[in-house]
C-alpha cells in the first residue's frame, strides 16, 4: 500500500470511529467516553470484582468486541499469526504503569482525544503531556532500547485471550448475575450491549487493518518525520469535535467536564507516563488491544497488565476523581517513570554489553 492510499484508509477509518465513538455517548456511554480502553479495562476488572469500586463496574462490550473484530479479520485475511516471548514481565510491569498514569489522567490516548473534541481543556494539556512522554520514549529508541524479538506459538496460545473475553462476553448476556454492575456512576452509563459489541467489532477491524495507534502516529513524526499514522488521530478529533457541535455536546472548558479533573499538573504527568511508556511497548493501549487480537501473547500480556493496573489502582487509591489525584497516585506515578526508565536503561546496557562481547 502505497503511502497516500494508506493515508486515505487511516483518515477514513479514524472518521468511521470518530462517529462511532460519539454515537456511543448518545446512546447512553459517559461524556467523551464512547471508548475508553484504560476505563473500559477498569470496568471489565470492576466486573470481575478485582476492585471494589462500585461506580466503576461493568464488563464493556465495546473492549470485547475491539479485540475480537481484530481477531475476526485477522483470521478472514489470514494474519493470525501467534507469537510471543518478547519479554514478557516487563511487559507486564510497563502496561501496569501505563494504566496507572491512565487512571491519574483519567483516560487513555482514545479518551484524550475525543475529551479534546468535546472542549475538554483539560485533554489538551493531556497531550502536551502524551508527546513528551513519546519523544522521551523515543530517546531511548534511538539509544538502542528493545525489548527483543518475539517467536512462533501455536494458535492456542495465541487464541486464549480471545476465549477468555468471548467467555466474559457470554457471562454478560446469558449469566449476568456472576458479574458485578454498577447501578450508579460512569460505570452505570453504558450503551446497549449489542450496539457496544457492534461498534467495538467495527472499529476493531478499522484498526487492525489500518495499523492504527495514538502513540505511533506522535512517534513516527518525532523519530521519521512522518505523518501518516497521524492521520487517523486527526480524522477521530475532526469527526468527533463535529458530530459534538451537531449533537449539542461540546463544552469548551476546564471546569465542569464528566469524569475529568482540573489539576493540569498530574494532567500532563499522568499522560506523559501513559505516552512513555506506550512507545516503549510498541504501542497504545488501543494498538496493544488490537495486535493481543491478532495472536500477539505479549501483547495479551500487556492487556492483563493494564487490568492488574487498574485492579490496583483502585484497591489502593491510586485513580483520580473529579476531585483530582491522590496522593498514592501522584506517587505511583513518579514510580511509574522511575520502574520503567531503569528497565529501559537496564536492557539498553545489557545490549551495550552483549554488543561489546560479540564484537
Amino acid at each position: 500500500m502505497n503511502i497516500q492510499k494508506e493515508k486515505k484508509s487511516l483518515m477514513i477509518a479514524g472518521s468511521i470511529t470518530g462517529i462511532i465513538s460519539v454515537a456511543l455517548v448518545l446512546l447512553g456511554n459517559p461524556t467523551n467516553m464512547g471508548f475508553c480502553i484504560a476505563c473500559f479495562y477498569r470496568d471489565i476488572a470492576g466486573a470481575l470484582s478485582m476492585h471494589n469500586a462500585s461506580v466503576v463496574q461493568y464488563a464493556r462490550p465495546e473492549i470485547i468486541g475491539l479485540l475480537l473484530g481484530s481477531m475476526l479479520i485477522s483470521i478472514f485475511k489470514k494474519e493470525f499469526k501467534p507469537r510471543g516471548g518478547s519479554s514478557p514481565i516487563f511487559r507486564f510491569v510497563i502496561s501496569f504503569f501505563v494504566m496507572i498514569g491512565a487512571l491519574v489522567f483519567l483516560g487513555c490516548p482514545f479518551r484524550m482525544v475525543l475529551r479534546l473534541a468535546g472542549g475538554d481543556l483539560n485533554a489538551l494539556i493531556a497531550l502536551f503531556g502524551f508527546i513528551a512522554g513519546i519523544i522521551a520514549g523515543s530517546l531511548l529508541l534511538n539509544r538502542g532500547f528493545t525489548l527483543g524479538r518475539s517467536y512462533k506459538q501455536s494458535n492456542i496460545e495465541g487464541g486464549t485471550i480471545g476465549g477468555i473475553f468471548i467467555a466474559i462476553l457470554l457471562i454478560l448476556i446469558f449469566i449476568p448475575s456472576l458479574l458485578k454492575f454498577s447501578t450508579t456512576g460512569p460505570g452505570s452509563l453504558r450503551a446497549p450491549i449489542i450496539i457496544s459489541l457492534v461498534g467495538g467489532l467495527i472499529v476493531g477491524i478499522l484498526a487492525q487493518r489500518n495499523r492504527f495507534c495514538m502513540a505511533g502516529g506522535i512517534r513516527d513524526i518525532f523519530l521519521f518525520r512522518d505523518t501518516t499514522l497521524l492521520s487517523g488521530l486527526v480524522m477521530v478529533f475532526v469527526t468527533a469535535l463535529i458530530m459534538n457541535l451537531v449533537t449539542g455536546k461540546f463544552l469548551l472548558s476546564f471546569d465542569g467536564q464528566s469524569v475529568a479533573h482540573t489539576n493540569w499538573l498530574w494532567n500532563f504527568l499522568g499522560m506523559a507516563l501513559v505516552g512513555y511508556g506506550s512507545v516503549l511497548l510498541g504501542g497504545c493501549p488501543l494498538r496493544q488491544t488490537i495486535l493481543a487480537g491478532e495472536g500477539n501473547s505479549d501483547s495479551a500480556m500487556s492487556v492483563l497488565g493494564m487490568i492488574a493496573g487498574a485492579a490496583i489502582s483502585h484497591n489502593f487509591a491510586l485513580a483520580s476523581s473529579s476531585q483530582g489525584p491522590t496522593v498514592g497516585g501522584k506517587v505511583a506515578t513518579i514510580l511509574g517513570f522511575t520502574v520503567i526508565t531503569i528497565i529501559a536503561l537496564v536492557i539498553i546496557y545489557a545490549q551495550q554489553k552483549e554488543t561489546v562481547y560479540g564484537n
